[in-house]
């Protein structure tokens, strides 16, 4: 039986994670960082996975609506999986958030904004 390429063996881990959010450092017991790299840039070229920023990247799926790849998560939970699971890093409510479920305010909080204590590394992967 021929030995699997490192192409197949990251699509497979990929396709086998319970997670949603991927970093290459989760593909270094495999080969080194170069050919890692390489291997998902070849990836999100084809569709699987896609990039949602510098070290990052999601499992996706094709769109019913347009046809066009996309995140299998919306990016607020992309962002959240990432901080928590991948950078170790915890959430905290929003104060915005907080007054809206105390019922302090009417005005419902977009979402869109994740608050964290302390500072996020720029490059932390």
């Amino acid at each position: 039986m021929p030995a699997k390429s490192l192409k197949s063996k990251v699509k497979y881990r990929i396709s086998r994670a319970r997670g949603t959010v991927f970093t290459p450092k989760d593909f270094l017991d495999l080969s080194d960082r170069d050919q890692v790299g390489r291997v998902l840039r070849q990836q999100v070229f084809a569709g699987e996975p896609i990039k949602f920023d510098q070290g990052l990247y999601a499992k996706s799926k094709r769109s019913k609506l347009t046809g066009k790849i996309i995140p299998v998560k919306p990016l607020p939970e992309l962002a959240k999986e990432a901080l928590t699971e991948k950078l170790k890093i915890k959430i905290v409510p929003r104060s915005e958030t907080e007054a809206y479920n105390s019922g302090k305010s009417t005005q419902i909080p977009t979402g869109r904004v994740i608050a964290v204590n302390g500072r996020v590394p720029q490059n932390g992967f």
